[in-house]
């Protein structure tokens, strides 16, 4: 079973998303959070479920519509961890960017 890791940058990722989930009055957006770390877990047992992309990394589709995400993540089979390294909404163009 793979180990889990969030990159610190993901705090940013999820003030963004309930900002955004305020400005639009949405009831419960603690529970949308927990949705998104929960369907996180799944790659606690298939790493490699989610699509691949530029330089080994890969997404994670969560939810749809309104309800949806993407976890962008690299998995590190020798350590056999999860690293989640950004988070977005599916209507957003592009991962935030961050410096270094």
């Amino acid at each position: 079973m793979s180990r889990i890791e969030l990159a610190p940058e993901i705090s940013e990722d999820f003030e963004r998303i309930l900002d955004h989930l305020a400005r639009h009055q949405v009831e419960q957006p603690e529970a949308r959070i927990r949705e998104i770390i929960e369907a996180l877990d799944v790659l606690e047992h298939n790493p490699l479920i989610g699509r691949p992309v530029a330089k080994g990394k890969r997404e994670l589709v969560i939810g749809r519509r309104s309800r949806g995400y993407i976890a962008l993540y690299c998995y590190l089979a020798t350590p056999d961890i999860v690293l989640v390294l950004a988070l977005r909404s599916q209507r957003e163009a592009g991962y935030a960017e961050r410096g270094g």
